[in-house]
């Protein structure tokens, strides 16, 4: 089995490279041709390779970066629904533990599990021996839930997010009863590469429901803050009525790398770097 997982990690990684390469020579051969196309200078850096380029533009064309196995990990996924382990950081408190049960009833197939003294690599082997396909930890600081991190298995990948403005079921006046039904996703503003692969990794963890759910889960995206809303609607004389369900938050990435969480050396394929001048990252 130790052979086996090495295996097909040293697979997963030889074409994760394939894949970051293809992406590099996609890029080059875009600048080329909008350079050429718009009788502008080709960029100081290709000039070294620019008939190389040219020879493999008119051979090949420019192939879309969207589509080069972007989100390959999930290739499967649809075809049986998700299953989730659920737990926290070590001693948790009180706020984090009603936290935890109230994201368990929030993603459907998902099992929660107390950490007790168990360490991630206990928990990962786990995982991989009971066919779970994320693993979900919760964070927090001085009892205030903080950090939420999603590991997809076997191989990856894992993304680290940072919790805001967390207000649980109870404070929110009102609230509707958590449906079992699997909710409908709502995803806006997730435009870039990174923002749909933040996308794909948090979808991921709901299954596929059904045509008349009445559940819905929106994520959306505003100033690099992905805002999590949990509603219930109902349909009355044709017009839509919108009962909010909770827990609601606020998600900051901040990292994600290309293994699962209980691997330390990995590549990172993003990490936040709040002192750079950027557009918008997702």
């Amino acid at each position: 089995m130790l052979r086996r997982n090495a295996r097909l990690r040293r697979e997963y990684l030889y074409n994760k490279s394939v894949e970051a390469k293809e992406r590099s020579m996609a890029d080059r051969k875009r600048k080329v041709k909008e350079a050429l196309e718009g009788d502008r200078p080709v960029p100081t850096e290709l000039r070294g390779e620019l008939d190389m380029l040219k020879a493999e533009i008119e051979l090949d064309g420019v192939p879309n970066t969207d589509e080069l196995g972007i989100d390959s990990e999930y290739a499967n996924a649809g075809v049986e629904d998700p299953k989730i382990l659920m737990t926290t950081s070590h001693d948790p408190s009180s706020k984090l533990t009603q936290f935890l049960k109230e994201m368990k009833l929030v993603i459907p197939r998902c099992q929660r599990m107390n950490r007790g003294g168990h360490t991630i690599n206990e928990i990962m082997e786990v995982c991989r021996a009971e066919g779970f396909t994320d693993l979900v930890v919760l964070q927090e600081h001085r009892g205030v839930p903080d950090g939420l991190v999603v590991s997809h298995m076997p191989h990856g990948p894992t993304a680290y997010f940072g919790l805001a403005n967390v207000v649980m079921r109870h404070d929110i006046p009102g609230c509707a009863k958590i449906s079992e039904a699997f909710p409908h996703l709502v995803l806006h503003n997730l435009t870039t590469r990174i923002g749909s692969r933040v996308g794909c990794i948090l979808k991921h963890i709901f299954p596929v429901p059904k045509p008349e759910s009445r559940r819905v889960i929106s994520l959306i995206n505003q100033s690099n803050l992905i805002a999590f809303r949990h509603h219930t609607y109902a349909k009355d004389k044709g017009q839509v009525h919108l009962h909010e369900v909770g827990p609601r938050f606020e998600l900051k990435l901040y990292q994600i790398k290309l293994g699962t969480i209980d691997q330390v050396e990995v590549e990172n394929e993003w990490v936040l770097r709040p002192y750079m001048r950027k557009q918008s990252r997702f």
